[in-house]
């Protein structure tokens, strides 16, 4: 796995010691945790994306889920039309600081075997996701 910039920044934000919140991909696709888990694929079809970072109702973000977490819920055997993104197995976390080192986080995401974290910063706002490319 390779770090992965988001966005084009300049050549200052790729220094040695850059933070998250230099690579991270902001304002991606996000769905509330309790809208169905057909609706957060569709969303997640439409944005063409592999994660879609989840809120809770007052717009703090409450994890990150993957199209294989959402297929996965969705062909259970408990799936029903009432399954929710807050109800997936490891949605959860782990959360990253927007000013954690590139180096700091992309460790946490192999030892965590994730390709990517949401950002989370002091009150609980999710600013972006910060992912691996492989």
């Amino acid at each position: 796995m390779t770090l992965v910039r988001m966005q084009p920044r300049s050549t200052e934000a790729t220094a040695v010691g850059s933070t998250v919140a230099d690579a991270m991909d902001t304002a991606g696709p996000q769905v509330c945790d309790d809208m169905t888990v057909e609706v957060a694929l569709s969303v997640m079809a439409s944005a063409r994306t592999g994660h879609l970072l989840v809120r809770d109702d007052s717009g703090l973000g409450t994890g990150l889920v993957t199209q294989s977490q959402l297929t996965a819920a969705r062909g259970g055997s408990a799936h029903s039309d009432r399954g929710q993104p807050r109800d997936i197995p490891g949605g959860r976390g782990p959360f990253t600081s927007p000013v954690t080192t590139m180096a700091e986080a992309g460790h946490r995401m192999r030892y965590s075997h994730v390709d990517a974290l949401p950002v989370a910063e002091e009150h609980g706002n999710a600013p972006g996701v910060f992912a691996l490319a492989r």
